[in-house]
């Protein structure tokens, strides 16, 4: 980590051979990562999002694709990171298809924003994953179908569903949302209605868990940090040595994640425990014992 701070605070310092090693380095680093065996690890949730960082990669319209997940004790982990383009089935299929083929099963639930090249690639490669459509996203493009002279009322009506405290008030709250918008502007209001059932995908998981799956925030803050330190340099190289750098700080970063809230639930979520709007529900036999 020093010589990637000294790289990002003070490239000038540093000689071109050692910033041509520290590079190749990463690059090294960066491959060893997403070669590494995933039979022996096991993530429960995953969120996914295509980020921009700043700098400059292979083609014109890429991003970063990234797979950030939750392991059976609640700690956070990078699972995979990859350049390709955000909208593109084939390149959402590329990265967990490889991680497919390195050992790693299917999560429980996958949280993502709206792009449909990663639904249709989590459906052909994660089968039995439940999807989470991701609601800062969602709202987003919901705000963008309607009139600025309806934006605040709107909000606040979004809010009343992903903030219900359970399925069916959240339900109620998007037929109203329905009510409120749909006649005026479809569109806007189909965004809701259309992917519902994914939007409240959340409800059948532990309550305390819900701050953490409504949203792929995890992945947001942490690129956030990093679009800040990767404008401190024009990039390192070659649009390969500058993913490896992008990397390099998403490491970094995440000696710095907090385990989700109450990570004990995780392992029950794993071990096929149900909850309902929240709570965890008594098998039928635990019950009659």
């Amino acid at each position: 980590m020093p010589a990637l701070e000294q790289f990002l605070g003070s490239a000038a310092d540093l000689s071109a051979a050692t910033v041509n090693r520290l590079t190749r380095q990463w690059q090294d680093d960066h491959a060893a990562f997403q070669r590494r065996d995933l039979a022996e690890t096991d993530y429960v949730y995953v969120w996914a999002d295509g980020v921009h960082p700043r700098v400059r990669l292979g083609q014109a319209h890429s991003c970063v694709l990234v797979l950030m997940g939750v392991r059976p004790d609640g700690s956070k982990e990078l699972i995979a990171l990859a350049e390709g383009l955000r909208e593109s089935t084939e390149s959402w299929a590329d990265l967990p298809r490889d991680c497919r083929r390195r050992g790693m099963r299917d999560p429980e639930l996958v949280v993502g924003d709206g792009a449909m090249g990663l639904w249709r690639a989590l459906a052909e490669v994660f089968p039995q994953a439940r999807h989470q459509r991701c609601w800062v996203h969602k709202t987003r493009n919901v705000i963008n179908a309607l009139p600025k002279s309806v934006h605040a009322g709107a909000k606040k009506a979004l809010q009343e569903i992903t903030g219900a405290e359970d399925r069916a008030h959240a339900e109620q709250a998007a037929k109203q949302f329905t009510k409120d918008y749909g006649a005026k502007w479809p569109k806007a209001a189909e965004k809701i209605t259309g992917d519902l059932d994914e939007l409240l995908a959340f409800y059948d998981l532990p309550a305390e868990h819900w701050i953490h799956l409504r949203t792929t925030n995890p992945i947001e803050s942490t690129f956030a940090t990093i679009r800040l330190r990767t404008k401190v340099t024009r990039g390192a190289g070659s649009p390969a040595a500058a993913l490896a750098m992008v990397f390099k700080l998403a490491e970094a970063a995440q000696a710095r994640w907090r385990a989700v809230t109450a990570p004990r639930l995780v392992a029950l979520v794993r071990s096929g425990a149900r909850f309902e709007n929240g709570h965890l529900v008594e098998h039928a036999e635990e019950a009659a014992a």
